[in-house]
């Protein structure tokens, strides 16, 4: 199932484990964040009396207040101060650098973001470094003492010059939006937008787009439309006028349903283009661009003499459903929605009235112009520092399969400085999607981002960060050659991702599931065989430091890269899916040494182990740091997260095998790499969990069913189920027929599924396995999950309850798929770490 990608991939879902323990029944108080609805239910026994009562029963009068018995209480306070000190390192999440006045210096400005418990919030903070290179092999990072903190602050933007700090607030209540404008020692001005010009500004990661022009004059965004009117209503009836926003005597109706982008997306208006003249503060919306276009990731084009300024955007039709059907399928974490990059002149630069051709058409000035025509995908737009070229990302391979994910391209169009919107463009290809990589070989650029300034001195080179099998690697992307070269460290395991460029050196990140993130600078020096070499400094950095006891935890762990035999050779699959795909082994300190457990004829002398797997299914888990690996392997766990035919980083053959066998080729993978784990004296074959979230889930819920007798204990976060009762819930039922029936669920699809198709969609489904599960499960759901709603966990959950299954579930009233608010992030975990110590061990 489409879900949270890049740290997601790493556990499931959501990127950062937090969420103060909140227990006992729901809570809807207006003064305190909802609290999670939970039950569970234990095994039956053979007197009806005693079908609800734990295993080990304690009387009302031991029950402490909240209804835990004493044991599993301090269990909880234990296990709770552990995962705080995980939860307590910030995360860098943006970076920017710029050049000094001063030789051989510049200065870094960070992005950096803490869990709030008690506020149950992200902080942003900003920290600013001073860069001094005394010599090409020697760099000293400068930091203050203290971060500075942007309360209310939805997101930040310096301009390219760095002269100049926009600051987003976007308010609550129907409140305007509020940009701020920072310069170097005070706030320059601050414009306040009324809802009838906009709503918030799209800080989402997706839609986003935030661009300074040249000169730095304006600022191009993407915003939310301003309200459509509502009917009116009082004691009379319907008012043909409307009234006033205030009137006491009579109220708005709800008018027409308006369609979103689904999950994460709900009650979330159209996005619009938007630019902002910062000098008069006066804000103007961009005409021309049809209504059926949603707009995102707007970038200005290179400045020309004696032609208009134009705005490069990506525009997805409202109209996306298969068979061109009028419907916004979800678009979070799906990179099959069509799309394609447009052209349009800056409205400060549009002429007041549109002019109509004697054809009946807009002028052109006054219209978005298609530049990728024939082209089903086109987006992240970035020109390179000369203006000669306009560079995209394409995933043409998942609009086409119908896949939410798959392997990406990249190409270029040759932009001339008099360009006319009117002109054809011609469309290079740089990277093609690779279909089947050779072993050790480039597998194809899946990227989740790239940076608004990648590019290297030569003008020609692009940095960029991509998947490499288990990996995260860096890479450079030369435009005009089409040459891709690895230059984080060949020899690592670890995974990289860059975060600025200083010129022409790197400023990255790169961790491990056993090390938390560590920032890095590289530098090149070129060799007398013209051979280009990368050295990578390490960089002390305030932000990162993690607390002794975490130190001290991980220090004896490790991991390492696994390759597992494909067991089923399908003459009917390609040459990609037989090839061995990979699992990260994360061993702790303390656990039984391989020999031991190959010798010990004593079943369970081995280290428990907790098999992670992924959602999508079209991600992957990769070897970076991740607080809820590192939370659960420090309770004496060793973790298996596995890599299954389908997953992204290993070639288009691979990951287009397993759209239309989910539920058989993904769960043989991960039996498979159990086995493997097993016969290596790694793990015992009776002490193995399993967790997963999203179609993670739905590969635990499958593997308790399809081989009960494999597994002690699981979890499941938003699982999904009943493919049957998903279809007409979920805001991708695409997703469905593409994994239940391959490419021809793109011919199948439609909203009304026939009683064949919902047939086919229940034996794929781990229900259909229900009456085998007998192992404990706990259940993590968020109630406003539109990709995966709460009712296929319920349901499966309450089934399990009807036949005497141990079983937990929590629901989290306000949380959506990802269930990663931070005090929801933080339960969730543990109380995953409370159930596995309980049925575990």
């Amino acid at each position: 199932m489409a879900s949270i990608h890049t740290a997601a991939a790493n556990l499931i879902s959501s990127p950062l484990l937090h969420r103060c323990l909140l227990l006992g029944s729901a809570s809807f108080s207006s003064s305190a964040a909802p609290k999670p609805f939970s039950f569970s239910t234990t095994r039956r026994n053979s007197s009806a009396s005693s079908a609800m009562q734990a295993p080990d029963s304690v009387s009302a009068k031991e029950m402490p207040p909240n209804g835990i018995d004493p044991t599993t209480a301090e269990e909880y306070a234990s296990q709770s101060k552990l995962l705080q000190e995980f939860v307590n390192l910030p995360i860098i999440d943006k970076a920017w650098i710029f050049k000094s006045d001063t030789a051989n210096t510049s200065w870094a400005m960070f992005l950096v973001r803490q869990a709030d418990l008690l506020a149950n919030k992200k902080r942003t903070m900003t920290l600013s470094s001073r860069i001094s290179k005394a010599s090409k092999d020697s760099v000293d990072f400068q930091w203050p003492t203290f971060p500075v903190e942007m309360s209310g602050a939805a997101t930040v933007v310096p301009s390219p010059s760095g002269s100049r700090l926009l600051v987003v607030r976007n308010k609550e209540n129907d409140s305007p939006t509020v940009l701020e404008i920072w310069g170097s020692a005070m706030l320059e001005k601050e414009i306040h937008i009324p809802q009838s010009v906009h709503g918030s500004i799209y800080t989402d990661g997706w839609f986003e787009g935030i661009s300074w022009n040249h000169d730095e004059s304006m600022i191009a965004y993407v915003a939310e439309e301003p309200p459509r009117a509502k009917p009116v209503f009082d004691y009379l009836g319907f008012k043909k006028e409307g009234s006033a926003e205030k009137d006491c005597n009579s109220w708005k109706g709800q008018g027409d349903w308006e369609e979103d982008w689904g999950e994460t997306y709900s009650k979330k208006r159209k996005p619009s283009l938007f630019v902002v003249s910062i000098n008069s503060g006066e804000v103007r919306a961009v005409k021309g661009i049809p209504c059926s276009l949603s707009v995102g990731q707007v970038v200005w084009a290179p400045p020309s003499k004696g032609s208009d300024s134009l705005l490069v955007f990506v525009g997805w039709s409202a109209e996306n459903g298969l068979q061109n059907s009028p419907r916004k399928l979800g678009i979070k974490y799906c990179y099959n929605r069509p799309c394609a990059l447009y052209a349009i002149v800056d409205p400060f630069r549009q002429p007041s009235t549109n002019k109509v051709s004697h054809e009946g058409e807009m002028d052109d000035h006054a219209t978005a112009v298609n530049l990728t025509h024939g082209f089903s995908s086109g987006f992240f737009p970035r020109f390179s520092p000369d203006g000669k070229y306009l560079v995209f990302l394409s995933a043409k391979s998942a609009v086409e399969s119908g896949a939410h994910a798959a392997t990406e391209s990249l190409h270029r169009i040759e932009w001339s400085a008099d360009r006319k919107l009117d002109q054809s463009v011609n469309i290079v290809h740089v990277v093609p999607v690779v279909m089947c990589p050779e072993d050790g070989c480039f597998p194809g650029l899946y990227q989740s981002n790239i940076l608004s300034n990648p590019w290297l001195s030569d003008g020609c080179t692009m940095i960029v960060s991509s998947v490499w099998c288990s990996t995260q690697v860096i890479l450079s992307v030369n435009i005009c050659s089409c040459k891709v070269s690895r230059i984080s460290p060949n020899e690592s395991n670890y995974s990289w991702d860059v975060l600025a460029l200083d010129g022409d050196d790197i400023l990255a990140v790169c961790s491990s599931p056993v090390d938390p993130p560590q920032i890095k600078y590289g530098y090149h020096t070129q060799q007398v065989d013209q051979l280009i070499t990368w050295n990578w400094l390490d960089v002390s950095s305030p932000t990162l430091k993690y607390s002794d006891k975490v130190r001290s935890l991980l220090s004896f762990h490790k991991f390492s890269l696994l390759k597992i035999p494909v067991s089923d050779l399908s003459e009917e699959l390609p040459k990609g899916a037989h090839k061995p795909f990979e699992a990260i082994f994360i061993q702790h300190s303390n656990s039984t040494s391989e020999e031991t457990c190959k010798k010990s004829k004593v079943d369970g002398v081995c280290t428990p182990l907790v098999l992670i797997l992924h959602g999508g299914p079209h991600s992957v888990s990769l070897t970076s740091y991740s607080k809820s690996l590192a939370f659960l392997s420090t309770l004496g766990y060793n973790l298996l997260l596995v890599n299954y035919r389908g997953s992204l980083g290993f070639g288009e053959e691979a990951l287009q095998s397993l759209p239309g066998r989910i539920g058989c080729q993904d769960v043989g993978d991960v039996l498979a790499a159990l086995d493997y784990v097993i016969d290596e004296g790694l793990a015992s074959a009776s002490k193995v969990a399993v967790l997963g979230g999203s179609h993670g889930g739905f590969l635990t819920t499958h593997l308790v069913g399809q081989a009960p007798d494999r597994f002690v204990v699981a979890a499941a976060r938003n699982p999904v189920c009943n493919l049957s009762l998903m279809v007409g819930t979920t805001d991708i039922p695409d997703w469905c027929y593409t994994e239940a029936c391959g490419k021809e669920g793109k011919i199948f699809f439609s909203e009304a599924p026939s009683a064949e198709q919902l047939s086919l969609f229940y034996r794929k489904s781990p229900i259909s396995h229900i009456l085998k599960v007998k192992v404990p499960i706990l259940f993590l759901l968020g109630a406003q999950d539109l990709r995966v709603p709460m009712s296929n966990g319920l349901q499966y959950a309450r089934a399990l309850r009807e036949k005497g299954v141990d079983v937990k579930v929590l629901v989290f009233p306000e949380d959506v798929h990802g269930i990663d608010r931070p005090q929801s992030d933080f339960e969730s975990f543990l109380n995953i770490g409370v159930w596995f110590k309980k049925h575990l061990n």
